[in-house]
C-alpha cells in the first residue's frame, strides 16, 4: 500500500464536505491548523530538553570533574 494519491484525497475532502458542511470547514481547518502547531511547539520543547538533559549528564560526568554528592 504506497501513500495517498490525488484521488484518494479528493475523496477524503468530498467525505469532509458532506459531514461537515461547507460552513463547518474553515472552522475545523483552523482548529487542525491550531492543533499541529501546538503540537509541533510541544515536540520541540520536548527535543529542547532531552537535549539539554544530555549535555548537563555528559558535562557531570566529564573526566577531572568530581562530584561532591558522594
Amino acid at each position: 500500500m504506497g501513500p495517498i494519491g490525488m484521488p484518494e484525497m479528493i475523496m477524503i475532502f468530498v467525505v469532509v464536505l458532506l459531514l461537515f458542511g461547507a460552513k463547518k470547514l474553515p472552522e475545523l481547518a483552523r482548529g487542525i491548523g491550531k492543533s499541529m502547531g501546538e503540537f509541533k511547539k510541544a515536540r520541540d520543547d520536548f527535543e529542547r530538553e532531552i537535549t539539554r538533559g544530555e549535555g548537563e549528564a555528559k558535562v557531570k560526568d566529564a573526566p577531572g570533574k568530581e562530584s561532591r554528592d558522594a
